[in-house]
């Protein structure tokens, strides 16, 4: 039979599993895991985990090390180790060797014009099943996970820093976002500061929302400020608003002041709020529009945004907002 067409048949058969913890489901989900097929692996281990199926730990760790002799082949775009991993970490796995393979672990595999690595994802997940187990040596694994040359993992390690909620481990992040990194890779890192030490950080975060241009990415310092003030409205702490507000108010740019108001309305505090109904009652017809849209994010709240609805309507020159 054909490579593809038993591949096809052993997903259509996980599919159709009903009750995963059947003896008949059981014996199926064995048998895949001991196949050749990672696709299938992965699959089969997201429904163990999705049905806490604690019987299937060994196969699970059995089949992870297996993958990992010659990994490109055995499992090919590492789906299988990544999903084995993901699913230990949810069914409370506690032995760190397992992690401590998968954290350090690199792919190469073949790819148009050269090599890739595919395995950043295993490496965050293992991470954070490192910090579940408060792995005695979890810090510097973390810190090499953040000098990792894919962005992916190292917005793993951030997020599992995170997680661990370890006031120690801040000053990792704070050389990180100083070094510099790709925008996506600073705001994980300046959400986590915010959420482990505030008051520390904030000062440092908030020098992000003016970063310095780069001749190469020119783009890249409207992108870091933007993704920071999200990152202040986020972590909901009072102290971000007048920065925040202060930001908007030397904005020139339509988009940047659009996300300023939005950032505002994430704080989700009385002066903040009060802030943007003053712009809908009394400000220009381009900054009601946008705090309006701002504020667009309580449409949920019953009372809050019938406020909001009476200030457009008590608005002297509502017309002008159409």
């Amino acid at each position: 039979m054909a490579k593809s067409r038993k591949l096809d048949e052993t997903l259509a058969a996980l599919n159709q599993i009903s009750d995963p913890t059947s003896d008949a489901a059981i014996a199926l989900l064995r048998q895949v895991l001991t196949g050749k097929y990672g696709v299938a692996i992965a699959q089969a281990s997201r429904l163990i985990h999705k049905a806490e199926l604690y019987s299937l730990i060994p196969d699970l760790v059995a089949v992870f090390d297996r993958c990992l002799i010659k990994p490109e082949a055995t499992d090919p775009g590492c789906l299988a180790k990544t999903a084995i991993a993901d699913a230990l970490y949810h069914l409370d796995y506690r032995e760190e060797a397992l992690f401590i393979q998968g954290i350090r672990h690199v792919q190469m595999e073949s790819v148009w014009g050269g090599k890739d690595d595919t395995a950043p994802a295993l490496r965050s997940v293992c991470a954070l099943g490192l910090v579940r187990m408060n792995y005695p040596q979890m810090l510097s694994e973390l810190a090499d996970l953040l000098a990792d040359p894919k962005a992916e993992a190292r917005i793993g390690a951030v997020r599992a820093i995170a997680y661990a909620n370890h006031p120690d481990a801040a000053p990792l992040l704070r050389l990180r976002v100083q070094v510099g990194d790709e925008p996506h890779v600073l705001s994980e890192c300046l959400l986590a500061l915010l959420k482990l030490t505030p008051a520390r950080s904030l000062p440092l975060v908030i020098r992000f929302l003016d970063p310095p241009t780069d001749p190469l990415f020119p783009l890249r310092a409207t992108e870091v400020a933007e993704m920071t003030a999200l990152a202040l409205g986020e972590s909901r702490l009072p102290e971000a608003f007048d920065p925040l507000r202060r930001w908007w108010e030397r904005s020139r740019d339509p988009e940047r002041r659009k996300t300023a108001l939005l950032a505002i309305a994430m704080l989700r505090h009385d002066e903040p709020l009060a802030f943007l109904l003053a712009l809908v009652a009394k400000g220009l017809a381009r900054e009601a529009k946008d705090a309006i849209a701002a504020l667009s994010l309580y449409q949920q709240d019953e009372v809050l945004w019938q406020r909001v609805c009476q200030t457009i309507e008590q608005r002297s020159s509502g017309d002008e907002l159409n």
